[in-house]
């Protein structure tokens, strides 16, 4: 069903959001191109190199967007359900016959083309909570509207989980803060930081040591509120599941974790040094961005980005080629634009009247937050590897095609705003 528009059409859409869109794909394509080693006689448009695929996905992508933009938006909310049940089935069928990419099989090949089910579960994911939100109203006060809406999220996450992808699993913590939006309270987001806590601290500190930590804490609290049952009562299970949690993380550590994903997450912690194994990609992506300096070495000049020194590059590391070529000034450039997009977002997801569209809106502005703060921390050492794409820039046509679509179907739903409901 196409939307009959006529010249509303150019005027609903927010096209500042498109012009971002389309600059940070273009220095994704100028980037990937100076990751890749040329041979010599190499043309820009070699449709067989990594980046002559790119520059066949950001066109194919700024097509399927506008596209996108052509649909009446009320059919996002129609077909939620199924297209998170596509999305779903997706992550089933890729733990059967999906390709084994450095230890996650989260590829389905079709020809030379690799789908990544998880890339797409996001919008889908995101369309799905959203409908949920807006069908039953739920002030998320009631244990069963937060189940629901949990259950949501936690299906995609757990089956990401077993591919193991725990990098874009990760991500999909990015949709509470939308519910907190919409009426969580606010005491999530705080157990949500103190789990983070926990987990640091059961590596750096013997875990007895934290169990009398908390039973004291707990304990204090009790004795100040010792007349009042119900604090008391509470007090008593946080304590007990926060001691519970110190030995799930050890087990889910040990057990759940591939060999190369502890290592990133000791070498984050400082438990151990590894220049040359799991620490290597870190050590020449730093020294790819330090080397940049002010203004950079110049469009195909970076020697770590030349020689290839940084593993992953034109992917997960394609940061550090911005760095090295552009230096400081094109670092700032990339992070004032994600900064601008996800400001904009969250300004037009404020000014949505329709609330199926707000909590669309600040799940696709959480998600992009999330991708670009967990993938520029990896890349100078502030955040584990987990291996996520840098939107729009990364090499990768499912991860630029899904990214598109997050976006466009809001940019969609936004300009229906005066009369979608």
């Amino acid at each position: 069903m196409i939307q009959q528009q006529g010249s509303r059409f150019f005027f609903n859409v927010d096209w500042i959001t498109v012009l971002i869109y389309i600059a940070l794909c273009t220095i994704g394509f100028i980037n990937v191109y100076a990751s890749i080693p040329h041979h010599e006689g190499a043309t820009t448009f070699d449709f067989a190199s990594s980046y002559g695929k790119q520059l066949i996905y950001a066109i194919t992508g700024l097509i399927l967007g506008l596209s996108i933009l052509l649909f009446d938006g009320r059919l996002f909310n129609v077909f939620a359900p199924f297209i998170y049940g596509a999305t779903l089935f997706l992550l089933v069928v890729v733990l059967f016959v999906g390709r084994n990419v450095g230890g996650n099989q989260a590829w389905i090949p079709i020809g030379s083309f690799r789908l990544q089910p998880s890339e797409f579960a996001k919008f889908g994911t995101a369309l799905l909570l959203a409908r949920y939100v807006s069908t039953f109203n739920p002030k998320f006060r009631d244990i069963k509207s937060i189940v629901i809406a949990g259950l949501i999220v936690l299906a995609p996450l757990l089956l990401i989980m077993l591919q193991p992808d725990t990098g874009s699993a990760l991500v999909f913590l990015a949709f509470m803060f939308p519910l907190y939006r919409e009426g969580l309270s606010g005491y999530f987001l705080l157990i949500f930081l103190g789990m983070i806590v926990l987990f640091v601290a059961d590596f750096l500190v013997p875990t007895y040591i934290l169990i009398l930590i908390l039973t004291t804490i707990g304990g204090l609290f009790i004795y100040n509120n010792r007349r009042k049952q119900k604090i008391i009562i509470s007090t008593v299970l946080v304590t007990i599941i926060a001691i519970a949690y110190l030995f799930v993380v050890k087990i889910a550590y040990e057990k759940v974790l591939a060999p190369h994903q502890r290592s990133r997450i000791e070498l984050m912690l400082g438990l151990k040094a590894d220049n040359k194994g799991a620490g290597y990609n870190v050590i020449q992506s730093q020294i790819a961005i330090g080397s940049g300096q002010a203004t950079g070495r110049g469009f195909l000049q970076g020697t770590q980005t030349k020689y290839g020194y940084v593993p992953a590059q034109s992917t997960d590391f394609i940061f550090s080629t911005i760095g090295e070529e552009w230096g400081f000034v094109g670092c700032s450039v990339v992070i004032g634009l994600y900064i601008f997009l996800l400001l904009r977002l969250i300004n037009l997801a404020e000014r949505q009247r329709s609330t199926f569209s707000r909590v669309y809106g600040y799940s696709v502005a959480c998600i992009f937050f999330f991708h670009v703060f967990i993938n520029i921390g990896m890349t100078i050492g502030i955040i584990p590897v987990i291996g996520i794409p840098l939107p729009f820039i990364s090499y990768g046509g499912s991860s630029l095609w899904s990214f598109t679509i997050l976006l466009f179907i809001f940019l969609k739903l936004d300009s229906n705003r005066m009369g979608f409901i």
